[in-house]
């Protein structure tokens, strides 16, 4: 048996997680709650993390019942968040010196397949195509003749982002989180607001719909052409698919986008499952919408609650443990942070497992989706 543990800090969350042979022992965090109307910065989350990290690592011993001595490897995130620095160097000092403390081996994960890897193990999806959505990713990925493949993406804000400054914007508290908060307000939404909708072939853009509703929104609240609530409704089914009206009662903007491009690259990959992963993934009403599309076509959908959709330490640990019992460690020399880190070196990881060839590749880089 394997045990890793697991070391997540790589934004506004702090989590240490325990994994025993694809089994969650214990996952606690903490996550750091600015006010109405302000973001978290570096240095403050970083501030928030020192404060708590050690607590959070005693109970996850204490909740899975293990001693420094039965832990066999030290996974931390060693970037592709993208991340915060300073909350990523925090969690990577902790992971080194418990490393070196305990006489264990060093493992530096990409936070991007923690989701992924999490995802599988949670829901025993076999070969989805992944839609991965947070703060800061919004990715659709599938595997394709013999590779991985980025066949979507923002190209320039994350779908999370968007959803969180949007919050800031009307003064929508931070706790537990904003998305969690305009998922609530928009259920009580009735009045659709149209925003742009921008979806570039297999890619999306969401600075668009952010800079309207930023103008447009204290006017029309002032005037009383709408709610909070109806704002709120009609940014998160705009991030979903508004232009097809199967699958919302009234077009749904943000998540309509996201159903859109992630049914494209299921048709080309002739594909029958659709994992969600990623922070904005617990997000009902966006399980919901693809749910129906995935219904229509004969398909499964994969998704998990926020225990695991929203940054966690099972989900670096469970990624460690693939790449520790693969042969992978991390030197210390090594042991550092990148807020660069993207998800195409994440899946050497699964490259390596497999003995297969992946690359990162743009729609227009797609090649036959026969899978070999």
């Amino acid at each position: 048996m394997t045990v890793v543990i697991g070391f997540e800090g790589s934004a506004n969350k702090i989590g240490v997680g325990i994994v025993r042979d694809g089994v969650v022992l214990s996952n606690p965090r903490r996550t750091y709650i600015t006010p109405p109307g302000q973001g978290f910065l570096p240095s403050e989350t970083a501030k928030h993390h020192r404060s708590v990290i050690l607590t959070v690592l005693r109970e996850a011993l204490q909740q899975a019942g293990l001693k420094p001595a039965d832990i066999d490897c030290v996974a931390y995130t060693k970037g592709g968040s993208p991340g915060m620095g300073a909350p990523l160097v925090t969690v990577a000092i902790v992971a080194r010196t418990v490393a070196q403390l305990w006489g264990k081996p060093l493992l530096g994960v990409n936070h991007c397949i923690g989701h992924i890897e999490m995802g599988r193990l949670v829901t025993h999806a076999n070969n989805p195509t992944v839609l991965y959505v947070s703060g800061g990713n919004t990715q659709v990925i599938a595997y394709s003749e013999r590779r991985y493949r980025i066949f979507g993406e923002t190209i320039d804000i994350a779908v999370g982002n968007c959803l969180d400054r949007f919050a800031r914007v009307i003064k929508i508290s931070n706790d537990p989180s904003p998305g969690y908060n305009i998922e609530q307000m928009a259920k009580r939404g009735k009045e659709y607001v149209e925003l742009p909708y921008t979806v570039k072939g297999m890619d999306v853009s969401f600075s668009g719909i952010l800079s309207y509703i930023e103008e447009a929104a204290h006017k029309m609240l002032g005037t009383g052409q709408c709610t909070a609530e109806d704002l709120c409704f009609s940014l998160q089914v705009s991030a979903l698919n508004s232009t097809v009206p199967l699958y919302c009662s009234s077009p749904e903007t943000l998540f309509a986008m996201l159903v859109e491009i992630t049914e494209r690259a299921m048709a080309h990959c002739k594909s029958q499952e659709v994992l969600i992963v990623g922070g904005v993934g617990c997000n009902l009403r966006l399980q919901e919408m693809m749910g129906v599309m995935c219904k229509e076509r004969g398909a499964r959908l994969f998704a998990t609650d926020e225990s695991f959709c929203i940054d966690n330490g099972a989900m670096i640990a469970q990624a460690g443990w693939e790449m520790f019992r693969s042969g992978h460690v991390t030197e210390l020399s090594d042991s550092w942070i990148t807020q660069r880190r993207t998800t195409l070196p994440a899946f050497a990881l699964r490259s390596h497992l497999l003995g297969l060839n992946f690359v990162m590749s743009g729609v227009s880089h797609i090649c036959k989706s026969k899978r070999n």
